[in-house]
């Protein structure tokens, strides 16, 4: 076994750059409990902080050269999503797209929230993508309902241990799968 001993180096990615969403939040919330753990080093990349080009370019911008880097360099990744219209964020496919390589052989978990469906119309959507980048998607995952007070009003998750007991799950899960896919990576490279 190759079994690297790093921390695994997990992206929180939120995707979400509409005014007054709540995504950060939350994002900032998860990330706090996934730093609570030895054995994960985990780096937030807010969409809203990236610079994408208003149309998709010949050649990578800086800002997308510094995104596909990041992810690049991440073993895996948790997306933060909302459900609009029963889908994700247009900002959250633009982002993806921008990267292909980044993401083969490496796990995704995902955190949603949304009115009624906490978010469940998005990430199914996302499993589609991302299994067609070659990713694997983490079947349990944390969600919020922003209708039911799971949320506050000002868009931080209430504390409940239902919210603690996916968090555990999905990370164990995430960290599994990273940790084989990496050293998998290590021993031969992916053939997509």
């Amino acid at each position: 076994m190759i079994h690297d001993a790093a921390p695994l180096r997990v992206a929180v990615i939120v995707g979400s750059t509409r005014e007054g969403r709540v995504g950060d939040r939350i994002g900032c919330w998860f990330a706090e409990r996934a730093r609570q753990r030895d054995d994960l080093d985990v780096a937030v990349i807010d969409l809203l902080d990236v610079r994408f080009p208003d149309r998709y370019p010949k050649a990578a911008t800086p800002g997308i050269a510094e995104f596909t880097a990041r992810v690049g360099g991440a073993d895996a990744f948790v997306v933060i999503t909302p459900e609009y219209n029963r889908s994700f964020p247009a900002a959250l496919k633009e982002a993806i797209d921008y990267a292909y390589d980044e993401w083969q052989a490496k796990p995704v978990g995902f955190v949603s929230y949304g009115m009624g469906s906490t978010g469940l119309y998005a990430v199914e959507q996302l499993r589609t993508v991302f299994t067609g980048l070659h990713s694997v998607t983490m079947p349990c995952r944390v969600s919020f309902d922003l209708l039911d007070g799971s949320v506050d009003d000002r868009g931080w998750p209430c504390a409940a241990e239902l919210p603690a007991q996916s968090v555990k799950s999905m990370l164990d899960q995430l960290t599994w799968w990273g940790l084989a896919l990496r050293d998998a990576r290590a021993a031969r490279p992916y053939v997509s």
